[in-house]
């Protein structure tokens, strides 16, 4: 049985003391594919040196609505060199985590959009598809996604448990990845919106090192741990393990075109 974890941070600092052991223990635990997101222009320069020195690793490019510089001029000029970046290098997979959140930033909102619209334009130009990030921007983000039509398609990562944004993303051929906290308990509408899912649109991450799923809840995560999340799945959808395993790991192959 392997595992394709579609989404960590194998380049965070929480991993800088023993990145070389962590890397040996994902591999012994049956991931024989993730991926080392990129969110920032740093984050991105840091997952493909990962991804190049590692033949089971890969990364994607892109700046987060997190990581978005305050002025548009500075916005400019970090998008072509992620566009650069990505254009160059065959283990760069999508353009992402890309998105918008209004949780964390809401006195930026058209920055944030106008980067999210313009990175869609640079995946759908180097024909790869977007990794998105939506927190408490749920409208905007569908709407923008309606808008701007994503050759490519692309996969919202960590997906929100809210019953719409599933609904409208999968009207618009987009996957779904879950990550930790579906196995969390005090997950409301975790077993519904997961059994929405068809299973041709189906992901799994863990968004290390961050989001450790149960019963690991306060650890570091890691590639590892995706397992977890696999059997919650499994246990929602009453199908084996192996089941999940295989499909999410074929879909991932699929979107990424590997």
């Amino acid at each position: 049985m392997k595992f394709f974890d579609n989404h960590a941070h194998l380049d965070d600092e929480k991993f800088n003391e023993d990145r070389e052991e962590i890397i040996n223990k994902i591999k012994e635990s049956g991931v024989t594919k993730f991926i080392s997101a990129g969110y920032s222009l740093e984050g991105s320069k840091r997952g493909l040196e990962l991804a190049n020195k590692y033949d089971f690793i890969y990364t994607t490019s892109g700046i987060s609505p997190n990581d978005i510089p305050q002025t548009e001029d500075e916005l400019w000029i970090m998008l072509d060199k992620i566009k650069k970046i990505a254009k160059e290098n065959s283990k760069v997979l999508a353009i992402g985590e890309i998105g918008l959140d209004y949780y964390w930033n809401q006195d930026n909102k058209d920055l944030q959009k106008k980067a999210f619209i313009e990175q869609i334009k640079i995946a759908n130009e180097l024909n790869l598809p977007i990794v998105i990030h939506t927190r408490e921007a749920v409208m905007d983000t569908i709407e923008i996604l309606k808008k701007y039509n994503v050759i490519k398609k692309g996969v919202f990562h960590c997906c929100p448990l809210n019953r719409e944004l599933v609904k409208e993303a999968l009207k618009l051929d987009f996957y779904i990845s879950f990550a930790g906290p579906v196995t969390f308990k005090n997950s409301k509408n975790a077993d519904e919106i997961v059994n929405m899912i068809p299973e041709d649109r189906i992901l799994i991450e863990t968004d290390s090192p961050y989001l450790s799923p149960e019963p690991l809840r306060g650890k570091r995560n890691d590639s590892s741990n995706v397992k977890y999340i696999a059997q919650k799945i499994a246990d929602f959808r009453k199908v084996p393990l192996e089941r999940i395993a295989e499909v999410t790991y074929k879909n991932a192959i699929k979107i990424y075109n590997l």
